[in-house]
């Protein structure tokens, strides 16, 4: 970058101790880049899709519109020179902040200039977020997994499996060493973002993407606590799962009320009808996306889609 963006340039104090130095860190150690701080204009700021922050709270959204107009932008944007654009940025972090500025009819903001690859702009964008505390459960499980795609250089599915298998290994008390360099890894990831460690995440927080599709997005929009969101996605029946999800959200309905009408559920589920339960295994099929999320499972289905078919033709 020039002079003739006009940007004021300032290096990285040793005593900062705020989140995005630490998400710079964490990536780039002591070989730390300028960062140049400005004013830019907001029209000249592209939001990238890669953002973990996917669903903004209307509401909260709102209240920081209303700030932002009272006393401006207090934490500058994260943003990077985009090669080969003179004055064009895209967004690493601060999606909300950007939204309100919007909003507010900001013409310009604040922003630190981060000279970053595509990388670590991604890197920097998922931990800069993590370490904020307010993604939803849904977000911040995927953007753990994105981190770790990253990190480890491969596919979101098959760090799924990889976690998958270092929590089979120590169930059956298996020192895989062919997994040993990714599994030190994946334990400096969680080390460093201090959230959970990663048994808790395979345990817990993988599972929310298996959830049926409608209370999967509820889940994303903060309207249920997943939690709630894991206990409703047992009841098989589709129907009666979205009257009971749709109950929950009307009545606010606490944990132990959830299971207690599911208990009574009960009885009447175990004696479901062949469309019923056509239907509830149909829509469970469509909403695991087996075929995008593990093609080996894909696979195994449709062999037995095809012993369906085959039966079928006897009939």
């Amino acid at each position: 970058m020039n002079e003739s963006h006009g940007l004021k340039r300032s290096y990285l104090n040793k005593n900062n101790s705020n989140k995005e130095l630490i998400a710079l860190r964490f990536f780039l150690g002591d070989c730390e880049p300028p960062i140049f701080q400005s004013f830019v204009k907001l029209n000249s700021i592209i939001v990238p899709k890669t953002q973990p922050r996917r669903y903004l709270d209307s509401q909260k959204l709102q209240l920081l519109t209303q700030s932002v107009k009272s006393h401006g932008i207090l934490e500058n944007l994260i943003v990077r020179p985009i090669e080969g654009k003179n004055d064009v940025f895209e967004l690493v972090a601060g999606k909300r902040r950007y939204q309100a500025a919007v909003a507010a009819g900001l013409e310009e903001v604040p922003v630190k200039i981060w000279p970053l690859t595509d990388v670590q702009a991604l890197q920097i964008s998922l931990i800069e977020n993590l370490q904020r505390e307010d993604l939803n459960p849904v977000e911040e499980t995927e953007a753990i997994l994105q981190l770790l795609a990253c990190r480890l250089q491969i596919s979101q599915t098959e760090v799924s499996s990889l976690l998958y298998r270092m929590q089979n290994d120590i169930l059956r008390m298996n020192d895989n060493v062919i997994i040993q360099t990714e599994a030190e890894t994946i334990e400096q990831v969680f080390n460093e973002l201090g959230l959970m460690n990663w048994k808790s995440f395979v345990s817990n927080r993988l599972p929310l993407l298996k959830l049926p599709a409608e209370i999967l997005e509820v889940v994303r929009q903060g309207n249920i606590a997943y939690t709630k969101a894991k206990v409703i996605a047992k009841v098989k029946d589709f129907q009666w799962r979205q009257e009971l999800l749709q109950e929950a959200l009307e009545q606010k309905l606490s944990l132990s009320q959830i299971r207690t009408k599911i208990k009574n559920l009960q009885p009447n589920y175990e004696q479901l009808s062949p469309q019923a339960t056509l239907e509830s295994t149909v829509s469970r099929l469509k909403a695991t996306q087996l075929w995008r999320k593990d093609p080996k499972k894909w696979k195994q289905i449709q062999q037995w889609l095809q012993k369906i078919e085959t039966l079928l033709e006897e009939v």
